[in-house]
């Protein structure tokens, strides 16, 4: 009964230094990578949660990105100064699909579904917004223009 008891309090003393020292980690991510274009840097805040709960600092986490050929590229993340959060600047260098995964630094990689990266020569948003706006402020000018001008004479009826 004496070992019993002995056996009991051992166990009982080192549950909790086994419970401290292993688990889990978690990823939260500010973005995603789709809608990220070939050659343009996709930068996502990933916030690393010890058992989902409680911010882990002192990490080295690496985000790798893997193209249909196999070749792979990693991103360190480095700290932002908030408690658990890290950033990395991940630049795919072409379109087409990407696997990619997140190596927390802590516990585990994390892997997520394959994106499909755009290729390059995306929409030219800016110049296009650029003439539109161009088109619309000549329209207004061209009101006012005409407003101020008055009504034109009308011609005289009859003979």
């Amino acid at each position: 009964m004496k070992r019993l008891v002995l056996g009991l309090a051992l166990v009982g003393l080192l549950l909790p230094a086994a419970a401290d020292a292993g688990g889990f980690a978690t990823v939260q991510l500010s973005s995603l990578p789709a809608g990220t274009g070939a050659g343009e840097t996709w930068t996502p805040t990933l916030t690393i949660l010890r058992h989902g709960r409680t911010p882990l600092d002192g990490l080295q986490p690496i985000v790798r990105i893997t193209d249909d050929s196999g070749t792979t590229e990693e991103f360190r993340a480095t700290p932002t100064g908030a408690p658990g959060a890290y950033v990395a600047k991940v630049r795919f260098p072409s379109g087409g699909a990407w696997r990619w995964e997140i190596w927390d630094g802590f516990s585990q990689t994390h892997t997520y579904s394959p994106v499909t990266i755009g290729g390059g020569g995306s929409f030219p948003t800016v110049p296009v917004a650029v003439a539109a706006l161009v088109t619309m402020a000549a329209a207004g000018v061209a009101l006012l223009a005409l407003r101020r001008r008055g009504p034109s004479p009308r011609p005289a009826l009859g003979g």
